[in-house]
């Protein structure tokens, strides 16, 4: 398990909460502009918990050598620049 995983966890967590919200505020009926809003904050808050997944990974996988030769490690960074 990599450092942040534990970090990660409990935001994703939150974000999954703000979504069941969402999901109740559209069985509700609220207005359009306020679920985009919400909509929007549980997209970033879900960005901003894959883009620490990442940059974990690139610097404690990747940077420190722990995934292989060079060759493997590149083919993951260039998985991983897709996600960004």
């Amino acid at each position: 398990m990599h450092a942040t995983h534990p970090e990660i966890l409990p935001r994703l967590k939150r974000a999954e909460g703000h979504l069941r919200s969402v999901i109740a505020m559209i069985e509700q009926g609220k207005p359009c502009v306020e679920l985009a809003q919400q909509l929007q904050a549980v997209e970033a808050a879900i960005a901003r918990a894959k883009q620490e997944l990442i940059l974990d990974h690139i610097e404690h996988c990747l940077e420190d050598g722990q995934e292989g030769d060079a060759k493997t490690a590149l083919r993951d960074l260039k998985q991983l620049a897709r996600y960004l």
